[in-house]
């Protein structure tokens, strides 16, 4: 008997309707928000900090997306998070001045907590951990599609068509509320998970969640620095739009590729590989970048982070699920995504000050060393990992 494709099976046709419309309004105001602050005057630092806010409220609410599930439900809460990511984007034309962007920011932020940390638990509700690599890797293409499109468009759109325009198109998280109900609905009407006898309690039960979180922080640095700064390195325009295409496009590619061979070998077993790979990537680029006419050598280094980028955040999540009992699934997903996310802003500080302090090449080196920190994490608990039964034809 044939199992149904995770792209099929029910509740997961809905999640993915509802992350291609909350990260699109995401991705389109990512760059736009803070160049819409620097219209209005604001210097490096204020443009910066609206991209900071945005972050720091997305990890502060987070922490509370676990609790608001128990307390309210599913369609309460996904509703929520839509309407609080794509309201408030019309609001940036009403002013143009820094302060009422970071409130806008903060708004967005915790809409967009909600979204990322209720859409990859989701993964876990819907899906059977024996095909949840797969699973996690069909998001992932959906978080990812809008990204690759949308970002790189957004700053060309604002200056042909008008910041307007894709202000009010920003509004499309509203429209995922069309997919969050019936999402909702269908998760909100699953069975209670029963507690697992001799469960640990309090902080010991999730310790297992640190290593993963860890892990996916060392390359989300590498990742995070890159978007930040390729367009500041002194190579050609087209070689940045290249590069950066490279890191997303691959990114989406590899994180969806990876969970097939996740599902037949277990998550835990191939993370060390995509640990080296972020090192080597980012040795590259820092190679690159210290001399000229190294425009290939670039190149290649962006496509290596952006394959273990992709890789390893299908995996560490993949590992995220298995350390806690099903019931605590939603809190393993928001660790995860306070790992994402925290990496992603420490990547751009990080580096910035070095770089700021010194140079892009030995800045982008500090990268590759502390992502190749995270390699002893990768090989914990390897012998306790079992093989996961794969059902024929999956």
């Amino acid at each position: 008997m044939r199992s149904v494709s995770v792209w099929r099976e029910p509740g997961m046709p809905a999640l993915i309707g509802m992350v291609l419309a909350g990260f699109s309004g995401y991705s389109l105001l990512m760059p736009i928000a803070p160049l819409w602050a620097a219209r209005g005057g604001a210097d490096e630092a204020g443009v910066g900090s609206v991209t900071g806010v945005f972050m720091l409220f997305t990890v502060l609410v987070q922490l509370f997306v676990p609790a608001a599930l128990r307390r309210f439900g599913w369609t309460p809460v996904l509703v929520a998070g839509l309407i609080l990511l794509g309201a408030p984007s019309p609001a940036h034309l009403l002013s143009d001045e820094l302060l009422p962007i970071l409130g806008l920011a903060a708004v967005r932020g915790a809409g967009f907590a909600i979204l990322t940390v209720c859409g990859s638990s989701a993964v876990a509700e819907l899906v059977e951990p024996a095909r949840r690599g797969r699973a996690i890797g069909a998001f992932g293409l959906g978080i990812a599609a809008p990204q690759v499109l949308l970002l790189p468009a957004a700053p060309w759109l604002a200056e042909h068509l008008g910041p307007a325009l894709v202000f009010a198109v920003a509004t499309i998280p509203i429209v995922g509320i069309l997919f969050a109900v019936p999402l909702g609905r269908r998760l909100d009407a699953l069975p209670p998970h029963p507690e697992p006898e001799h469960a640990h309690t309090g902080l010991r039960r999730y310790l297992g969640l640190l290593p993963p979180m860890l892990l996916l922080l060392g390359v989300t640095l590498a990742g995070g620095a890159l978007i930040t700064f390729v367009p500041q390195f002194e190579i050609p325009a087209l070689a940045a739009t290249i590069g950066l295409l490279l890191l997303t496009g691959l990114a989406a590619l590899s994180r969806w590729g990876v969970g097939h061979i996740a599902d037949r070998v277990g998550a835990a077993r191939i993370l060390w590989p995509f640990v080296i790979i972020t090192a080597a990537g980012m040795t590259l680029i820092a190679w690159s970048v210290a001399g000229a006419e190294r425009t290939a050598a670039l190149l290649v280094g962006m496509a290596l982070v952006g394959i273990a980028y992709g890789a390893l955040q299908n995996l560490t999540l993949g590992v995220a699920f298995e350390a806690v009992p099903r019931r605590d699934q939603v809190v393993a997903s928001a660790v995860w995504n306070i790992g994402f996310d925290a990496g992603t802003g420490l990547g751009a500080v990080v580096v910035g000050a070095l770089a700021s302090a010194f140079a892009f090449p030995p800045a982008l080196l500090v990268a590759a060393a502390l992502s190749l920190l995270t390699l002893p994490l990768a090989f914990l608990g390897l012998r306790d990992r079992r093989r996961p039964k794969v059902p024929i034809g999956a």
